[in-house]
């Protein structure tokens, strides 16, 4: 073993993260864990908790403010700052209410003690435990996150189902921990969501695939996805399954901003995720992404197309986004063009149909793409900078959690 090696272990069920925990401990018993506890974090204090073989310690942490980057800047990060380096196998439980991506491009981008956490451990990758019986309920509703009452995070309206498809879709092991419920059709959704990822159930997981050593060659391993980068991670099946479907849709012409906000009730209705990359036609620099899931949705501003940069900016990019923006440029729009994918898991053909309908009517029709960009400016937009779904009263929102994906300079 690397003398510096860290898990992070996520779900949203208690027991059965227990249960995976006290798995990790008997394939290793010299592993230190370590979990911070955000039910109190809107009064500005944490729980924090340490344990291995010989001691199991909670400390309570008083924050400047009470939300998830004072978390993680000020507590969690140099907590794991001072294990590194002892010889021992970290594991990071993470609260149910923090999205492992989230943790992941802190520990790469961080600076503690004029170091990232990734210069002193080796992030072997995410491990997330599924209750088959509860999964698919929770990753597909609307209840938010305080409503569960997981965390009181300031201005925190993301819903439950925005956590659980974040904590299976990040993984790079999925472990059922709790009763088989519907396995099939679960399983089916978790294929399509995180097609890398490697499943088992509790009782069959041998100390190699639980410690990542037996992770695909291609796997996340902690790396949060570029918003360039191919939506479609491995060879995820493109055929249904057991409900389970998956649409890719791609157009080269602008949306009409306001069609597509009202073409977002499709994708919240039998749905598990839509995520991808858009072109409003009022904002034809701007790359703008799109995610939801159940009944969530958020979009925001990520960098503009090169399109709509100086050839030097061609330069900043990496190789793989020059060779995809080459391979389909337009004479006209450059590298600009919608790719989004849609997850269901109850819909059926014309369900299917229906969404990538819906999506095609709320582009720019030829009488409005030949009218051009200046009067597309002109048209009605709900969006502001950043866009959560439903809306509040005025139309517009900030997103409730910012992505590891933040603004190109």
């Amino acid at each position: 073993m690397s003398q510096n090696e860290l898990l992070i272990v996520t779900g949203l069920h208690t027991d059965g993260v227990e249960r995976l925990l006290s798995r990790l401990r008997e394939a290793d018993p010299d592993a230190v864990v370590v979990h911070h506890d955000l039910r109190d974090i809107a009064a500005g204090r944490l729980q924090r908790r340490i344990r291995d073989r010989r001691s199991d310690t909670w400390t309570e942490v008083h924050l400047a403010h009470g939300c998830v980057s004072c978390t993680l800047r000020e507590d969690l990060l140099p907590t794991l700052r001072a294990l590194a380096g002892r010889g021992r196998r970290i594991v990071l439980h993470l609260d149910p209410a923090l999205e492992p991506d989230q943790v992941c491009w802190a520990l790469d981008h961080v600076v503690v003690d004029d170091l990232v956490l990734t210069d002193l451990v080796d992030l072997r990758g995410v491990i997330t435990a599924v209750d088959a019986a509860t999964w698919l309920d929770d990753a597909t509703g609307d209840e938010t996150v305080a409503e569960r009452g997981l965390a009181s995070l300031p201005d925190d309206e993301r819903t439950v189902a925005q956590v659980a498809v974040a904590h299976a879709e990040f993984a790079d092991l999925l472990v059922h921990t709790g009763s088989a419920g519907d396995r099939d059709r679960v399983d089916a959704v978790l294929e399509r969501l995180a097609p890398l990822a490697m499943r088992s159930d509790l009782l069959d997981l041998d100390d190699d695939a639980l410690l990542l050593r037996r992770a695909h060659p291609l796997a996340r391993r902690g790396r949060p996805d570029d918003v360039h980068a191919p939506l479609l991670r491995g060879t995820p099946p493109l055929v249904p399954g057991h409900g389970a479907r998956l649409l890719v849709f791609s157009a080269r012409r602008p949306f009409h901003p306001d069609r597509l906000h009202t073409a977002f009730d499709l994708l919240l209705d039998g749905v598990v995720r839509t995520r991808g990359r858009i072109w409003l036609a009022t904002r034809p620099d701007d790359v703008m992404w799109l995610e939801s899931a159940g009944g969530g949705l958020r979009i925001g501003r990520t960098g503009r197309w090169l399109a709509s940069q100086a050839p030097a900016a061609w330069d900043q990019v990496s190789e793989e986004r020059r060779a995809l923006a080459a391979l389909g440029w337009h004479p006209r729009f450059g590298d600009r063009a919608q790719d989004l994918v849609v997850l269901a898991h109850a819909l059926d053909d014309d369900g299917i149909d229906a969404v990538e309908a819906g999506l095609r009517s709320a582009l720019l029709d030829d009488a409005e793409l030949a009218a051009g960009e200046q009067a597309w400016r002109t048209l009605p937009d709900p969006f502001g900078s950043r866009h959560t779904d439903p809306c509040d009263d005025t139309g517009t929102a900030d997103l409730t959690a910012e992505r590891s994906r933040g603004e190109e300079h």
